[in-house]
């Protein structure tokens, strides 16, 4: 993938990232219009993760059983212990000792990314977002003890007792592109036609490429042109992304392709396909993974694309902050590292998640094979139609140099706990 070294950010553990004030982290909305799926993420490949030994849960706290919006069977089963239940989740009551690293993170990083969710709070929200923006002069010692004493934590499993899942990684591409096509450039990303609000589905990925009406009805509708056909599929599987834009009187200007709607047909995994025709192990799957196969079979790239009948139209957004991410379906802007993609209906958006995971593993390996402990606090932000089930989560690298390889390989088990108003 072609890319700038201008506004890069990428959030990890081993990586510091950008850390933005309150001040500047409540900016208006970007795309309040783009149907509340902007910057959702769409797993390139489909793979369980390794499996490891459920840890035993620890006691929760004994008072009396809470629901939220549960169905007569679930609320039974919400026993003794405090439990909220949502459509698609069971929360256990617990203690903040039962969070794992919970005193090694350093919390007023996700700070700005909280805030940035009470922009647009929920009702029961309502009086921890006040309070949260009263805190005068938040530092690490504050907010830590703002979080205790303001919410509870409960962690979250599915209606069966399951409390492991899988947590997979997005990001925002950083792509070159022109605003005609030129040699080197003969990708175009498309704005929405005329008529996608009255043809539903419109034309498949394949139809658009071999169809004269459906070519017609896209002509002058080309926001820009890229240089390869992966990056064109990148950009619509993560929804949106930066083009480093080389304009005609040479100069380079970085700006948004946002989310702007889809043909309304379901999404398709190219790495599944590939890995059905023997390509690589299921447990291989990766983005890397499917890149260098495009590489080495550049004659059947058209073939592997057509697989994927979806198809993305973007609109081109202004950039006047580098610093800040693209907005997921909460209609907040992201913040690399600390915001995720989540099930709606296990858990709500706007809500802190604590996550305990690994990082994924980049080549090469490290000497004892151990990843490194992935535990911190994120927000709940976003989602992406294959983010379903209670404990399943997209956690958002960023952009630039590493998010990439960062987010095309992450595949780890992944527990999970909220952190909600008392």
């Amino acid at each position: 993938m072609k890319t700038s070294s201008a506004s890069a950010a990428i959030a990890s553990s081993t990586i510091t990232h950008m850390v933005r004030t309150p001040a500047t982290s409540r900016r208006a909305a970007i795309a309040a219009a783009i149907l509340g799926v902007a910057a959702c993420s769409t797993p390139l490949y489909d793979a369980a993760p390794p499996p490891r030994p459920a840890p035993t849960p620890a006691p929760a706290p004994a008072t009396a059983a809470v629901t939220t919006g549960a169905s007569a069977p679930a609320a039974a089963a919400a026993a003794s212990p405090l439990v909220r239940t949502t459509p698609r989740a069971r929360w256990i009551g617990a203690a903040w000792g039962d969070l794992p690293g919970w005193t090694l993170d350093t919390t007023i990083h996700a700070w700005p990314a909280l805030l940035r969710s009470c922009d647009k709070p929920a009702p029961d929200w309502l009086a921890a977002c006040a309070s949260a923006r009263a805190l005068r002069d938040p530092d690490e010692a504050r907010v830590r003890q703002w979080l205790q004493a303001n919410l509870q934590p409960f962690r979250v499993e599915s209606h069966d007792g399951q409390a492991e899942g899988l947590i997979t990684g997005y990001f925002e591409p950083l792509i070159e592109a022109t605003r005609v096509p030129r040699p080197g450039f003969q990708i175009p990303l498309h704005g929405p036609p005329a008529d996608l609000a009255t043809k539903k589905p419109w034309y498949t990925r394949a139809q658009i490429d071999t169809l004269p009406a459906a070519r017609a009805a896209l002509r002058g509708r080309e926001i820009a042109w890229v240089g390869d056909p992966l990056d064109a599929l990148v950009l619509q599987v993560q929804g949106s992304g930066r083009l480093v834009m080389n304009e005609a009187d040479g100069r380079r200007r970085l700006l948004r392709a946002a989310y702007a709607g889809h043909n309304d047909h379901p999404y398709n995994s190219v790495g599944r396909w590939l890995v059905a025709r023997g390509a690589f192990p299921l447990d291989q799957a990766s983005w890397p993974m499917i890149k260098a196969w495009a590489r080495a079979n550049p004659q059947r790239v058209p073939e592997m694309l057509a697989v994927n009948p979806r198809y993305v139209f973007f609109r081109e957004e202004p950039l006047p902050d580098p610093a800040v991410g693209p907005n997921g379906a909460q209609g907040v802007p992201l913040t690399p590292g600390r915001s995720i993609a989540v099930d709606r209906d296990a858990v709500p958006y706007g809500t802190p998640v604590w996550i305990d995971t690994t990082e994924p593993t980049l080549p090469p390996a490290p000497p004892n094979g151990a990843p490194r402990p992935l535990q911190r606090l994120v927000v709940a932000q976003d989602t992406g139609s294959a983010i379903t089930g209670a404990v399943r989560a997209d956690y958002f690298w960023g952009w630039g140099d590493g998010a990439e390889d960062h987010a095309g390989r992450m595949k780890q088990p992944l527990r999970m706990w909220v952190l909600v108003p008392r």
